[in-house]
């Protein structure tokens, strides 16, 4: 995990003057010009203007959040599926039988969690935004902390608009807005000639958009695993001056986000927003990671013990961790690969709506609710 640095005075306005030259140089395009228009009017339709000032950059120190085991806890009470208006079907398990994998808590090995405050946390951050922006698992992370707040100030008037691929939920009395913006490679696909494009060094469909909040919370792997015409999202891939029809997927993801991680550096201001990468979650259709050859998520009812998982770290997490600390921007990394990978048992399996069986999501109320009070420690600790 990395601290936040002051900026010494001195630089601010070469930072400043950095800024605006490639704000300048980015609205040089009247293609740019026009999608920065489209994505405007859909945030101004959400209820997002203005800006305000970040204080308090503390970061957790002495303690690491993300080492530790699952406690079960009978006590342990997140909020009700049936009262959140915000889930959709495909990670609402309310027809799931057992409701044990309810009833666990993390507890890491070095400190407690806080318990999250709905109230508190719409206190603090009155007047500010957040933005979730990634795939499906930030959908999955957005409605569970929608729905965290919701239970909290249940009369609390709201403003709820669902849209593609923008989508914001604002606490009207509060004036806290929480925003989605759905882009699951982060950067752009463009449509050319040749079909669908995915441009591994160009990141200009959406992220006008994401500036000027004061959270920032990216996530993105899952769909660069996705092969097939239908599934992938793309039919070829711009990879500097060559389009080519495929690449090593790991390859194409450290060249993705090393363009993310680029765009952050030039274009966050760290003076107001507090930025958060959603680390990679795992999904549990092999059953040999955990010794269960013939096994998936389907009919399991708890999580492994101990902190290690018997299948390994994940490739894809190295790659995020190698280019966080490439930047310089100081980026948070909610580092939730290992303790979801423990929880084999939090998926909506044969329980979500969508049918089939899905190990990749996880139920609501479940484990992105510890994302969410993890999120809500770094804020807090």
């Amino acid at each position: 995990m990395m601290g936040f640095k002051p900026i010494p005075l001195f630089l601010l306005p070469l930072l400043i003057f950095t800024i605006l030259s490639r704000a300048d140089q980015a609205l040089g395009s009247d293609q740019n010009r026009h999608v920065r228009h489209r994505n405007r009017e859909a945030l101004a339709a959400a209820g997002g203007v203005g800006k305000v000032a970040l204080k308090g950059r503390k970061q957790t120190s002495g303690c690491n959040l993300f080492q530790g085991r699952w406690i079960f806890d009978a006590s342990y009470h997140s909020y009700d599926s049936s009262m959140c208006p915000f889930i959709d079907s495909e990670f609402n398990c309310f027809g799931r039988p057992d409701k044990q994998f309810l009833n666990y808590s993390w507890q890491p090995d070095s400190c407690s969690i806080p318990r999250f405050d709905g109230q508190a946390f719409l206190n603090k951050w009155r007047g500010k935004r957040v933005m979730f922006v990634g795939d499906s698992l930030s959908l999955n992370m957005w409605e569970s902390l929608a729905c965290m707040i919701h239970s909290s100030v249940p009369d609390s008037k709201t403003t709820f608009i669902k849209r593609t691929p923008l989508s914001s939920l604002t606490f009207q009395e509060y004036g806290v807005t929480l925003y989605l913006y759905r882009t699951p490679y982060l950067v752009d696909i463009s449509k050319e000639d040749v079909g669908r494009v995915l441009n591994l060094g160009t990141i200009e469909g959406g992220a006008d958009v994401w500036k000027d909040m004061d959270i920032l919370v990216f996530n993105s792997w899952h769909w660069w695993l996705h092969k097939g015409v239908q599934s992938q999202g793309w039919d070829f891939i711009r990879n500097g001056s060559s389009l080519i029809r495929d690449m090593d997927r790991l390859d194409a993801f450290n060249k993705g986000l090393t363009t993310w991680a680029q765009w952050v550096d030039q274009n966050v201001n760290i003076s107001q927003t507090r930025v958060f990468f959603q680390g990679i979650s795992p999904t549990h259709y092999m059953g040999r990671e955990w010794n269960e050859p013939r096994k998936t998520c389907n009919g399991q009812m708890q999580p492994l013990t101990g902190s290690t998982y018997p299948g390994g770290s994940l490739p894809a997490a190295s790659i995020v961790s190698r280019v966080l600390s490439s930047m310089k921007t100081p980026v948070y990394l909610l580092d939730i690969t290992t303790l979801s990978q423990l929880r084999k048992d939090a998926h909506p399996s044969t329980y979500g709506g969508d049918g089939g069986t899905d190990c990749s999501h996880w139920c609501l109320p479940g484990l992105p609710d510890t994302w969410n009070q993890l999120l809500y420690a770094a804020l807090s600790m």
